[in-house]
């Protein structure tokens, strides 16, 4: 099977049980304060549906729009835009004639699953998997760091001791808390034995990122070229799998974050490689791609750079790790924002495709459950955005109704709705749109 198939395969599934069970936290809720739902979909039924059957007020249906799902729900404006229903005089089972606490928890239901449901699929995976993580003395040659992380003083080779005074356990919680949280400082060995603290700046999230240095720090290991990639300018100009490169640009090259070092500070639009192959010494002129890539992969040359541990958790354990990771998932989910409102983060917003890209190439069940937790609380985060036509947009309307105890007319809420869903397709669009020219442009 195909890398894409495989890719495609997990991304629907793992969509298909995140909509159903979403439209599960609507549907329930109204059945319990008994307003009529008329129906229940998983995609969309635009012009016809795959599948569909009437079960007592509902008809339960399979769509062919694999872009989401929905619930229709007897007199409440939706996406379905039934002004027909509307104009009617309200029924008892409809949405408009229940109490807004009610219609309110009905509208939150949908992303109460989703947090939910992202915090139980973390319990179990750490129950399922454990974790894994590193010591200091498990990173045989300390870490890389980009320009950024050496202007506020780190070298290359700094091993990581504390982060904040606590133990440092893995490179990717670094990563990760530079870009999202507040990190006052950072404790490293360098050699010889020395160890250091190093004061991090306040705005060190902002700087990495428009830098387009978000992996602050990389493992170090000793490297040979273990694959090219076709139509890639390597591939062009001669590179070939089991290259060593021993220079770039007349600089020695001996780590992987060497290379990676001077290929993203380069300036030089021609980049010279000092190849040695079969013993021999060669030199290759290269021009990386717009984004200084030439398509070559590296391979370590010793399998012993990086020492991973593993931890096993008791089912009690794995519920304190479990609502730990998924209370940070969505902290850091919402820090997010503050990037994403920029113009380079517009312009690296990403639709389906970069969703799929997620996936790994071949099934992993530890993967998948991970991915679909965080897009449980993306899902979820999304919605409650006072965007109307999202669960936020009816959440924010019904708090103002709540405080003012004025309720907004139903040609407002149908304008509104219309705005939203505007806005909603031209952002879908939008981050379609930079993953379609992302494929073409690269």
């Amino acid at each position: 099977m195909s890398v894409f198939l495989i890719k495609g395969a997990q991304l629907l599934l793992s969509l298909s049980i995140l909509v159903v069970l979403h439209e599960l936290g609507h549907f329930i809720p109204a059945k319990l304060f008994k307003t009529r739902v008329e129906k229940f979909y998983l995609f969309f039924d635009v012009k016809f549906s795959l599948f569909k059957k009437k079960i007592g007020d509902t008809v339960y249906g399979i769509g062919w729009l694999p872009l989401g799902g929905y619930v229709k729900i007897s007199g409440m404006i939706d996406e379905s835009m039934d002004t027909e229903q509307m104009a009617q005089e309200a029924q008892p089972w409809e949405f408009r004639s229940k109490p807004a606490w009610q219609r309110l928890i009905i509208m939150l239901g949908g992303v109460t699953v989703n947090f939910i449901l992202a915090f139980v699929i973390y319990i179990f995976i750490v129950f399922t998997w454990g974790t894994s993580y590193s010591l200091k003395d498990d990173i045989k040659y300390g870490f890389g760091v980009t320009k950024t992380m050496e202007d506020i003083g780190f070298k290359q080779g700094d091993k990581i001791i504390s982060v904040d005074g606590v133990p440092y356990d893995q490179i990717a919680s670094v990563n990760a808390n530079l870009m999202f949280r507040t990190i006052h400082s950072i404790k490293v060995e360098r050699e010889g034995g020395e160890t250091l603290d190093i004061a991090i700046p306040e705005d060190i999230g902002t700087k990495l990122f428009e830098n387009g240095d978000t992996s602050a720090f990389q493992v170090r290991f000793p490297f040979q070229i273990d694959s090219v990639s076709a139509d890639y300018p390597a591939k062009k100009a001669g590179l070939m799998a089991g290259d060593k490169i021993v220079a770039v640009n007349d600089t020695p090259v001996i780590y992987s974050s060497d290379y990676n070092y001077i290929i993203k500070n380069k300036k030089e639009t021609e980049v010279k490689f000092t190849i040695e192959r079969n013993k021999a010494i060669k030199e290759f002129l290269i021009t990386p791609d717009k984004d200084s890539k030439i398509g070559v992969f590296l391979g370590a040359t010793d399998e012993d750079y990086q020492t991973i541990r593993h931890k096993d958790y008791s089912f009690g354990e794995s519920v304190s790790k479990g609502l730990s990771l998924g209370y940070w998932t969505v902290v850091d989910y919402f820090a997010q924002f503050k990037y994403i409102f920029t113009k380079k983060g517009a312009s690296q917003l990403g639709g389906f495709a970069a969703i799929g890209k997620m996936f790994p190439a071949t099934w992993n069940w530890a993967a998948f459950w991970g991915l679909t937790a965080f897009l449980s609380i993306m899902l979820g985060v999304l919605n409650l955005l006072p965007i109307p036509a999202l669960d936020g947009g009816h959440v924010m309307f019904l708090l103002y109704e709540m405080v003012s105890g004025r309720k907004p007319g139903d040609k407002f809420m149908e304008y509104a709705q219309m705005v939203g869903f505007f806005i909603l397709i031209a952002l879908v669009l939008f981050a379609n749109g930079n993953d379609i020219y992302k494929a073409i442009f690269g």
